[in-house]
């Protein structure tokens, strides 16, 4: 067989392969059946960053709301949160197994959420708050989305760490592809794609203890790694864009209208998205022979569909922050 460019540069890839780095799923193993796992620590970490930087906002006078409220406005986040990622990723994602089963809704350390349910949540939360509280609806989700970034990012990584919503499967020659375990191919090599969520990853831990991911490691397809890629457009990028947004105007001493952020951020969110999704392998429920890129509406996928809908809402409140700007509706510096 002659050696080809191509070959080479495969090799090459190949030596250079970064190995995916198994890390526990779980934390900390309690007794029982709720162990304190990275995911939901993540949840912990990013509301525990936005409770800290709504603190600063209000402080600041950029969030028109006593500090000392900022305690009771993230409960209602996380209620918002995690009843609307759950009830958002069974109507969006899996309606049918769901209604078969219904009390499998209340197994939320199973996995199962979806951001764009989450987002649907914490916006009806702070309709809800802002009713309460008497702060501007707009004010209230332009500081949601100075805080909510750096939670995605955090989130992001935990799914990297469970070895979920990884990507498709990707050419030798990407140098940042990886073999994840929890790939189905993997799953039937180790002989855990039968068991239960925990006895599953305790097998995964197992075979890298014992040598058993290294015999079987070259089978698994290459993939990319479409968690990390999420962390840092959706997460670190986008943060950073809102805070030079936010910073810009503090140096200025120009106090934008109301809206521009919440705008920026969905606007942002929308077109990251959409973009990894070309990445991203579609959820098992929408792919067929038929269709293995698993769209939904036209070309789209569902998480790009979902992506459709942030993205107008982001344009809607750009136009509005636009209009307010146009007419002189600002209100002091930041």
């Amino acid at each position: 067989m002659p050696v080809t460019a191509y070959s080479l540069g495969a090799a090459f890839a190949v030596l250079l392969e970064i190995r995916y780095p198994w890390i526990d799923p779980v934390a900390l193993d309690l007794p029982g059946p709720i162990d304190v796992r990275w995911y939901g620590l993540m949840y912990l970490v990013g509301f525990t960053i936005a409770y800290f930087i709504l603190r600063y906002l209000a402080r600041e006078r950029f969030l028109k709301l006593d500090p000392e409220l900022i305690g009771d406005l993230i409960t209602t986040l996380v209620l918002g949160v995690i009843f609307g990622a759950r009830i958002g990723y069974i109507l969006f994602y899996d309606f049918a197994s769901f209604a078969a089963n219904p009390l499998r809704i209340l197994r939320i350390w199973e996995g199962g959420l979806s951001f764009h349910g989450g987002l649907a949540g914490v916006l009806i939360a702070a309709f809800w708050f802002m009713r309460r509280h008497g702060v501007t609806f707009l004010n209230l989700i332009d500081s949601l989305a100075l805080a909510v970034p750096f939670g995605i990012l955090l989130v992001r990584c935990a799914n990297f760490v469970n070895g979920e919503l990884y990507g498709r499967i990707a050419s030798p020659e990407v140098p940042w592809a990886m073999r994840f375990p929890t790939d189905p191919v993997a799953l039937q090599l180790l002989g855990a794609d039968r068991l239960p969520l925990r006895e599953r990853e305790q097998a995964i831990g197992n075979a890298f203890e014992t040598g058993l991911w290294d015999n079987v490691h070259d089978q698994v397809p290459l993939r990319h790694p479409s968690q990390i890629y999420e962390a840092l457009a959706e997460g670190l990028l986008l943060g950073l864009i809102l805070w030079a947004v936010f910073a810009w105007a503090r140096r200025r001493g120009w106090r934008p209208p109301e809206g521009l952020f919440a705008g920026i951020f969905l606007l942002g969110y929308g077109v990251f998205r959409s973009f990894v999704e070309l990445y991203r392998q579609p959820d098992a429920q929408f792919r067929s022979p038929d269709d293995p890129l698993g769209t939904v509406l036209g070309p789209l996928t569902m998480g790009q569909t979902l992506s459709m809908v942030v993205i107008l809402g982001g344009l809607v409140l750009l136009f509005f922050a636009w209009q307010n700007a146009k007419r002189g509706r600002r209100t002091g510096p930041v």
